[in-house]
């Protein structure tokens, strides 16, 4: 898989983690995987993907913060839950994934909220995360 198919599929469990419990999610990314498309997904795939997810899910407080410190007038209790979503996996990208580079994270969130987000959604993700960029 590409890493923007595995991007993408870290943002919908990132996402999934909105509407579940910490005890559910196991059982939530298995059924997950189980219905992904285009057959089963490779184990290594699987487990980047179940990896990263959690890494941004773990660090949720932490990355609101940033998020919140870095907004006027959006708080994350007020932003969609893909915008959020976005940015978490963005900005975990940015702060503590060395293997990708702080323009890539910032693309290709924008691209995500092309895909997932409504017609604002791309200039505030870019606007967001440049500004923690710039940081």
């Amino acid at each position: 898989m590409k890493r923007s198919e595995l991007r993408e599929h870290i943002f919908k469990m990132v996402f999934g983690y909105e509407f579940n419990s910490d005890s559910e999610m196991p059982q939530q990314m298995q059924l997950y995987f189980e219905q992904m498309e285009n057959g089963e997904p490779k184990e290594s795939d699987m487990e980047y993907i179940r990896t990263k997810a959690l890494a941004v899910i773990l660090r949720t407080e932490e990355l609101d913060a940033l998020i919140n410190q870095n907004t006027k007038g959006w708080k994350t209790t007020r932003m969609n839950k893909v915008d959020l979503s976005i940015l978490r996996l963005a900005l975990y990208e940015m702060k503590w994934d060395d293997d990708v580079p702080e323009s890539v994270a910032i693309n290709e969130a924008v691209e995500l909220a092309k895909k997932y987000s409504g017609d604002e959604g791309p200039s505030f993700i870019n606007g967001v995360l440049a500004k923690l960029a710039a940081r």
